[in-house]
């Protein structure tokens, strides 16, 4: 439900530590799995997870048969994630703990509010909102959690709603509540209808595809307790889509642009100047929109969300507006922080094939945004006869609550917001007046190598080499006659890239695996193997190996299921 640009986050999540990530994997390999005991043969469970080498975390993705393949295939199409390695993680896997430092000694306000969490779910795979649960569940205080409310906005896979009943009833997760929705309501009325279930002082949403982290709540409350009208949002981590890997965010705020899209961007200038600053509340002008807390009543007092607004999209950007102009306070809390699974796309659109975002986002324009929504029109002509709805008791929340007008929101909240008339100093102006990344660009950096070797088919002396020269990209890979020469000689980076004659990166295809530019971002040209000999090395976003079309010389090297020794395992010769 939250909406990212894919290749900047992934760009972010690889440039966290590796080993953490490995130590990670290991835990929750061994870790004991709540669903194996209450459901060891259905359907909820991975058909085949004997072959998981529960001592070899770098099997988790590993595809080996058939079903293997389907499991993975459907997860994609239904749930756009790996549903595959998410069956063979553990409910209460360890995640590396990505709070500063400095977080970790913060000593919190007592008597901190309650919370409800409520988490709306559409069709959402059942091992996964699991994790989410169990996580809350486990780094979660007692007495700041006054219950989990579960909204199934009447999803169509058949027996999730029964399934998880059973699994709520049978593991006595008591503070756990299940409702379902009489028909398909969308996030925005799933949320109103969890809201006026709920029972405590401050209502946290969260998606139903994350994972709490530890200390996530505390400061989200204490800002809260602090101020009734601070509406507060952890950082969001990444999980991987592909290999359930948790890495951390850096400090980005929320904006937008005059299409009405949410973005992510860099605090102002000067935001992050001591190492204190790092852990301080950050103003925000817009929220992702998943992922965030908020007094009860004051939610309450504020309109709650716009019930005309349908299935998702804009509910976001509209919340935001109002809270700034109507007398709150958007907040960033660093020292929080809930990882995400940002999913390849969003795999459900409206029941009737409309466009909702753009309704939706129609409906925010001509409330809150007054002449400036004219800029939102002119991007989008197709919209100013589109049937938007009636919004006479939004304008009236509007007028009642003696809101600012969008010349004081973009004056005093988003003054960096390039409008569409500006141009020259005053625009470089704005460009400038974010904080630049701290971080070197990946084409300057150093490349971290931690190994070479020679990729030899085991019980052969055919090594894998390129087709064509090792500078062209895209080339294919074939079996070539052993020999010392850098067109064989594969480094392996801290980021387990394989890259050839450190020039090229190894990347797999539908079918076959090519040589092409490193983009440093994990997912297609990240490699797992064992080391030393016989090891298959395996993709894991794709979840197959590296074999051998036949042991011959000139044999193409293709992507398969893990499942034939003589021609899918490998001597790393040094």
């Amino acid at each position: 439900m939250v909406s990212i640009n894919k290749s900047f986050f992934y760009g972010i999540g690889v440039a966290s530590i590796t080993w953490l990530m490995s130590l990670c994997f290991y835990f929750q390999l061994i870790k004991h799995d709540n669903l194996n005991t209450v459901f060891p043969t259905n359907n909820l469970e991975s058909h085949n997870s004997s072959h998981l080498l529960k001592d070899d975390m770098n099997d988790i993705g590993l595809i080996k048969t058939t079903e293997d393949q389907r499991i993975k295939d459907e997860g994609y199409k239904i749930h756009a994630y790996n549903t595959l390695v998410s069956n063979r993680l553990s409910l209460n896997r360890t995640i590396p703990d990505t709070r500063n430092i400095l977080c970790k000694n913060k000593i919190y306000m007592d008597n901190l509010p309650k919370a409800s969490v409520i988490i709306c779910f559409y069709n959402e795979h059942l091992r996964t909102l699991l994790r989410t649960v169990h996580s809350i569940i486990n780094r979660t205080p007692s007495n700041m959690l006054q219950e989990i409310i579960l909204v199934d906005d009447e999803s169509d896979i058949q027996d999730l709603y029964k399934n998880l009943s059973t699994y709520i009833n049978k593991q006595k997760l008591v503070n756990v509540k299940l409702f379902k929705t009489d028909r398909r309501e969308g996030l925005i009325r799933a949320r109103l209808f969890g809201a006026r279930k709920s029972q405590g002082q401050v209502l946290l949403f969260l998606d139903s595809h994350v994972e709490v982290n530890v200390g996530w709540i505390e400061p989200l409350l204490e800002q809260i307790q602090k101020k009734r009208s601070n509406v507060v949002m952890p950082i969001i981590d990444i999980i991987n889509p592909d290999t359930f890997m948790y890495s951390a965010s850096p400090l980005v705020r929320g904006g937008f642009n005059w299409g009405l899209h949410f973005k992510w961007e860099n605090p102002p200038t000067g935001t992050l100047e001591t190492k204190e600053d790092f852990i301080k509340p950050i103003k925000s002008p817009t929220m992702a929109g998943g992922l965030f807390a908020i007094d009860k009543k004051y939610f309450i007092d504020i309109g709650e969300y716009d019930a005309g607004m349908n299935i998702w999209g804009g509910e976001n950007l509209e919340i935001s507006f109002r809270i700034w102009m109507c007398g709150g306070s958007l907040e960033l809390v660093p020292c929080s922080r809930v990882g995400h699974i940002f999913r390849h796309r969003r795999p459900y659109g409206s029941p009737d094939g409309k466009d909702t975002m753009l309704y939706n986002s129609l409906r925010v324009a001509h409330v809150w945004m007054d002449s400036f929504k004219d800029f939102f029109l002119n991007q989008r002509p197709d919209a100013k006869n589109f049937d938007y709805g009636d919004i006479s008791s939004r304008l009236q929340l509007r007028k009642e609550l003696k809101c600012h007008d969008f010349d004081w929101y973009l004056t005093h909240i988003y003054p960096e917001l390039p409008l569409p008339t500006e141009e020259g100093e005053r625009l470089k102006k704005k460009w400038s007046a974010l904080e630049k990344d701290k971080f070197q660009p990946w084409h300057l950096r150093k490349r971290n190598y931690v190994d070479q070797y020679s990729i030899r088919l085991s019980n052969s002396n055919l090594c894998v080499s390129s087709v064509k020269d090792i500078k062209i990209k895209g080339s294919g890979l074939v079996l070539k006659p052993c020999k010392s020469g850098k067109n064989q000689i594969w480094y392996e980076t801290d980021k387990n890239e394989l890259v050839l004659a450190q020039l090229l990166c190894l990347q797999y295809g539908k079918a076959n695996p090519i040589l092409y530019k490193c983009h440093e971002m994990g997912g297609d040209q990240e490699w797992k193997h064992k080391g030393g000999k016989e090891t298959a090395i395996y993709n894991l976003a794709a979840g197959t190996c590296l074999a051998a079309e036949n042991k011959s010389i000139n044999s193409a090297v293709s992507m398969k299921i893990c499942s034939n020794p003589e021609l899918a395992t490998w001597d790393l010769v040094r």
